[in-house]
């Protein structure tokens, strides 16, 4: 393993990382698109140019293209970025439409799409639930153990021994949930319960903000009331229930990324914390260093914020075309091609945008201009 990242490092596990990603995205549109029975004339690994590639004997061309930044799957007939019948397709011979993506139902559609996204999130799913067969699974009563001088914990009056039993009238289980609840709002005011001696007792505080620095000079700003658990504990779990807690990480993590997506849009977290290509690959190269557990681990959060992305109504990702099906369930009949058209311009405008300024922002946080 290297010792430090460096440009190299980065540049390998950014491939690494999203490269298999990719593929397993466009891999689970393509699978469930052929139990549909719908044809795939291309699947591509990148976009661009094709450097190398085959044909297989249903005649899907399998491609590696110039540029490592995503991929695709060609469905039969999906010849608008809107995916509605044309008059090229309307003429298309019966036994060649009936393999097309527009000829499927509502329901077949609405599945082919959002396979991309569940396959992501399904990878990191079994790499969780990996995790906690090879480790246990962490269980932390939410009884306080320790309390910090000065901490939000202490000026509420919490002392040790005390059982956390809600926040904000969300209820606590274990020190996991009270981290869901308190993590992501630094600065933000939440109304604690807890018990001592049977008697519940509660009391409003604002969270702290803690800002912490890894090994390579990242701040992560996360909130914290001041408190740790009496006792953690790795408990070993059959298959079974290691699979159920890595869907449980695996959706809280989702749910992280909207609470953290919104607290930007609302201007309560900055825009330093979106991330690009260029940030992927130079934490990419820095998880490379720390070993393969990180590694791995870094690849799980890569593809559920992959999944999370695409699942965005935003018109020309996954989430759009599935905005789209909803609206047409409800209506019962679909938009209209020229009102998709539009605002699947309107969403590669807006997603291209945002490529350029978080590539600016992930350049300028890289300090290669000086400070």
């Amino acid at each position: 393993m290297f010792e430090n990242p460096n440009l190299f490092t980065a540049i390998v596990g950014f491939i690494a990382v999203l490269a298999p990603l990719v593929v397993v995205h466009e891999l689970g549109h393509y699978l469930v698109g052929r139990w549909f029975g719908v044809k795939a004339e291309a699947f591509s690994v990148g976009f661009g140019k094709e450097i190398a590639g085959f044909t297989d004997k249903r005649g899907t061309r399998w491609k590696l293209s110039a540029i490592p930044l995503g991929g695709y799957v060609q469905f039969a007939g999906d010849m608008s970025p809107s995916s509605q019948p044309t008059d090229e397709w309307k003429a298309l011979p019966e036994a060649e439409r009936n393999q097309t993506f527009q000829s499927k139902g509502l329901g077949a559609r609405a599945a082919i799409v959002a396979a991309g996204p569940l396959t992501n999130l399904l990878v990191a799913i079994i790499i969780m639930a990996g995790f906690i067969m090879a480790f246990g699974k962490i269980v932390a009563e939410p009884v306080v153990g320790e309390i910090y001088a000065e901490s939000a914990a202490a000026e509420a009056g919490i002392d040790i021994g005390d059982r956390i039993t809600s926040v904000n009238g969300s209820a606590i289980d274990s020190f996991d949930d009270l981290r869901e609840l308190i993590v992501p709002y630094p600065g933000e005011t939440a109304t604690l319960t807890w018990l001592r001696d049977g008697r519940e007792m509660r009391a409003d505080i604002v969270i702290g903000t803690h800002v912490e620095v890894d090994r390579f000079g990242n701040r992560f700003e996360m909130g914290r009331i001041g408190i740790a658990a009496n006792a953690v504990d790795a408990v070993e779990v059959g298959p079974l229930e290691a699979v159920a807690e890595g869907t449980r990480q695996t959706l809280s993590i989702m749910k992280l990324s909207a609470v953290g997506l919104w607290q930007i849009i609302t201007g309560r977290r900055g825009l330093d914390e979106l991330g690009g290509p260029v940030k992927i690959a130079k934490y990419s190269g820095e998880q490379l260093v720390q070993g393969w557990y990180a590694y791995i681990g870094f690849v799980a959060m890569i593809s559920i914020n992959l999944a999370f992305i695409n699942l965005l109504p935003i018109p020309v990702l996954d989430g759009g075309h599935l905005a789209f099906y909803a609206i047409e369930a409800v209506r019962r009949r679909p938009v209209s091609a020229k009102g998709q058209d539009w605002a699947f311009r309107t969403g590669l405008a807006l997603v291209l945008g945002l490529m350029v300024f978080v590539t600016f922002l992930d350049i300028s946080s890289l300090n290669i201009f000086g400070s």
